[in-house]
């Protein structure tokens, strides 16, 4: 009730008037038009989104590369507008040669594609479009238009040879194989932009519905799966030693090896018969993903990731033996899960889903609770990508956010939070020492125009400035905002921001109203500061006039820094300046001093300044 009252008095004065002062594209401006989006930062009661239930089975016989599928797609439109077309998304034809990519692809990661062998619509055979595998989107026509609150069901079978080199998807090696984005599927239809139609070009990201998914996985005997999901059928598919210790797992704090190499050498971890079928379920998340091998040793523990119910999640790890940082995965995932979810720490809410898996790979890619990372010779490193690619549980899974569109609001969170979970792993210095090694450096060092470009750049449309502006630039605007706020107002408006928009569908227009409405003041200026101007960062300190500091901006981003003074007593001082200080006049400001200064040096921390050379002064 305090936040609708909040939110009333700041339409009804000068928040209103200055919300418009924020670019919007007419896309987004039509939702708001149409009344599914509040200016309060909150999905209105005309707020809708559709959804799916997917029945997969998948079959898979390493080292052959034939992967098979079938699946039953009920897709439920919740939109006010009759659909005379789906658009579908066929993601693996990424893969065909003359496909639409941001690089180059080599020879092993040239296939033909994936094949639609039949599609059915409610029950009825229906020729795919001729054209089928040009390209990663295809549109089908129904037969019968789909009305508001109707249903219409798909069955559809295909087949596509996994690619020999593996990314974010693909072989591993001759017996293990990483399934993603491996089935057709029913893209998104918002409420501003229709039919999703972005193309997937290899280096982007993706949108998803939230849907319910039962994956059927069928291997042949000694081959462990992996999945999304929570595995129903543990006693079917494993002999009962190894089902016992995953149970036994889901409640222990120590790490158990689930199957070890002496296991795997003897032959007798799962069911013996010519396939098994491993069968998972899970309800409200954006997507599945699969690994499998025979080779692959398995550990297992659990967290306590929700302190006031004792709910706890598994950790578990699928790695090559010889593999010496995965080693610790498990303890690394049970530490960072529980960190994230602790209410101290960031972003302080309990872990939503009932497993996370760490499998060995080479994408350091994030899915819904399952990690693809690659081997590091540095512990630390590998715990530093493992705790992004978790911290992506939240931003985007938690919330259905648009990647292909607006990476920042996925990637520049999960590289928020990695800094944080650093600080408390490794101390502030090692943390802040990665963060800007990996995420300020190449971008403030970076003299090329496309870096600067605005961050509200749609991220489809961007290939030089791509990861700065998905990653480094918002991570440091969170980080602004947060050290402008305080941590508890700031964590207040995150956590209003999530509650509201969990399980649906935000966009940047949303967390920019809705942080201006928790906290109670017009965040417009510094969101159009960092989001829609072509600025860096470079600070100078002009000549000092008595005891009068001038600081300009020359880079224009509104960052926090301190002014570090000696005075010509001998004292010194350190005087912290938030990013408030930019408000009034985002080209310089002025800090009175109490007693004329000696020198004067300004100290930004990770801000990292394009030009440290007129950064300080000096008494002549």
């Amino acid at each position: 009730m305090i936040r609708t009252i909040l939110a009333l008095a700041l339409l009804a004065g000068s928040f209103r008037a200055t919300a418009q002062s924020l670019y919007m594209p007419r896309d987004i401006q039509q939702a708001y038009d149409k009344g599914t989006r509040s200016p309060d930062g909150r999905p209105s009661p005309k707020y809708w989104q559709n959804r799916a239930r997917y029945d997969i089975t998948v079959t898979a016989a390493p080292p052959a590369r034939d992967i098979r599928g079938r699946e039953t797609i009920t897709y439920f439109n919740n939109s006010p507008d009759t659909l005379k077309q789906v658009v579908m998304r066929l993601i693996m034809n990424i893969h065909r040669p003359g496909a639409a990519r941001d690089g180059d692809a080599s020879p092993d990661y040239l296939t033909e594609g994936l094949v639609i062998d039949t599609l059915g619509i409610n029950g009825e055979a229906r020729p795919f479009p001729a054209n089928q595998g040009l390209g990663t989107i295809q549109g089908v026509r129904l037969p019968r238009p789909l009305a508001p609150r109707d249903s219409v069901k798909f069955t559809v079978a295909w087949h596509f040879p996994i690619s020999l080199e593996s990314g974010r998807e693909g072989r591993i090696d001759p017996t293990s194989f990483f399934l993603a984005y491996f089935y057709p599927r029913i893209a998104v239809y918002d409420d501003y932009a229709g039919w999703d139609r972005i193309p997937f070009v290899d280096s982007k990201e993706f949108y998803n519905d939230f849907n319910d998914y039962t994956l059927r996985v069928r291997v042949p005997a000694n081959f462990i799966v992996w999945a999304t999901g929570t595995l129903q059928n543990p006693d079917q598919v494993l002999q009962k030693p190894f089902a016992k210790r995953l149970k036994q797992s889901m409640t222990s704090d120590k790490v158990i090896h689930v199957a070890t190499a002496a296991d795997l050498a003897k032959k007798n971890i799962t069911a013996q018969q010519p396939f098994n079928t491993w069968v998972w379920t899970a309800k409200d998340i954006s997507d599945v993903t699969v690994g499998l091998s025979n080779r692959y040793v398995w550990d297992a523990a659990s967290v306590v990731v929700d302190a006031r119910t004792k709910r706890r999640a598994s950790m578990q790890a699928a790695y090559a033996d010889s593999t010496v940082d995965f080693r610790q995965s498990v303890k690394n995932g049970q530490f960072a899960l529980g960190w994230f979810s602790d209410p101290k720490n960031w972003p302080g809410i309990p872990y939503p889903f009932p497993k996370m898996t760490a499998f060995q790979g080479f994408a350091d890619m994030e899915y819904p609770m399952m990690v693809n990372d690659s081997p590091q010779e540095d512990p630390k490193f590998a715990q530093f990508v493992q705790d992004h690619e978790i911290a992506h549980t939240w931003f985007p899974f938690y919330m259905g956010i648009n990647e292909s569109r607006f990476a920042f609001m996925d990637e520049g969170w999960a590289t928020t939070f990695e800094r944080l979970i650093n600080t408390a792993e490794n101390g502030a210095a090692t943390a802040d020492d990665f963060y800007k090694k990996f995420r300020v450096s190449r971008w403030i060092n970076d003299r090329n125009a496309a870096q600067d470009l605005p961050i509200i750049t749609p991220s489809n449309e961007l290939r030089a400035g791509y990861g700065n502006n998905a990653y480094g630039k918002p991570s440091l605007s969170y980080f602004a905002l947060k050290d402008m706020l305080g941590d508890a107002m700031f964590k207040k408006c995150l956590h209003a921001f999530m509650a509201d928009w969990h399980g649906k569908h935000p966009i940047p227009w949303d967390y920019f109203n809705s942080f201006s409405t928790t906290s109670g003041q017009n965040l417009n200026w510094f969101f159009n500061n960092w989001f829609f101007t072509n600025s860096y960062i470079d600070l100078a300190v002009a000549p000092v006039t008595g005891t009068t500091v001038t600081v300009q901006n020359i880079g224009g981003f509104a960052i926090p820094f301190d002014v570090a003074v000696e005075y010509t007593d001998g004292t010194k001082a350190t005087l912290h300046q938030s990013p408030a200080v930019w408000q009034a006049n985002q080209k310089q400001a002025t800090i009175t001093l109490p007693k004329a200064p000696k020198t004067v040096s300004l100290q930004q921390g990770v801000f990292m300044d394009a030009n440290e050379k007129n950064n300080s002064w000096t008494q002549r």
